[in-house]
């Protein structure tokens, strides 16, 4: 089996069994992104620590095409449990292999199955279908930082 097969694997299975899909409470911040050009479409709601430093849970709903789907499935289970400042690097990593138009390769060791999502680098209308989740994710994000500073 070759890189491909196994990435386009994980795409499928991600697409088809997403993690973690499902609106959930309790959650600290609820946004709705969409992409007007493909009509993807996603709401996030976190949930964070105590504290604010790690992420307890991302649920969300999500319509729109595979590889769209499969990148909220992937994002929610690699961010939930982890600190939000390696989530930070992360999502930084992962933007850049994006949009790097496929120069910069994608570390799975940072950004778990979601490597299987850099190839869509070299097709740029498909780049923001792949980061819309990890965009609602950073705009939950500042939303619950605000509500906890009110």
């Amino acid at each position: 089996m070759n890189l491909n097969t196994l990435y386009s694997e994980l795409i499928f299975e991600h697409d088809k069994h997403p993690k973690h899909a499902g609106l959930r409470e309790p959650f600290d911040a609820d946004v709705h992104h969409v992409n007007p050009v493909c009509g993807d479409e996603i709401q996030l709601r976190l949930k964070l620590s105590e504290d604010g430093a790690t992420v307890e849970d991302i649920s969300y709903e999500a319509a729109g095409c595979a590889m769209s789907r499969a990148s909220a499935s992937m994002m929610a289970d690699l961010f939930i449990g982890e600190p939000v400042s390696d989530i930070e690097e992360m999502t930084a990593h992962f933007d850049e292999v994006l949009h790097s138009r496929g120069k910069v390769e994608a570390e799975e060791e940072i950004i778990g199955d979601a490597v299987a999502l850099a190839g869509a680098a070299k097709f740029p209308n498909r780049v923001k279908c792949v980061l819309m989740s990890w965009k609602a994710f950073q705009a939950a994000y500042a939303e619950a930082l605000l509500f906890r500073q009110q």
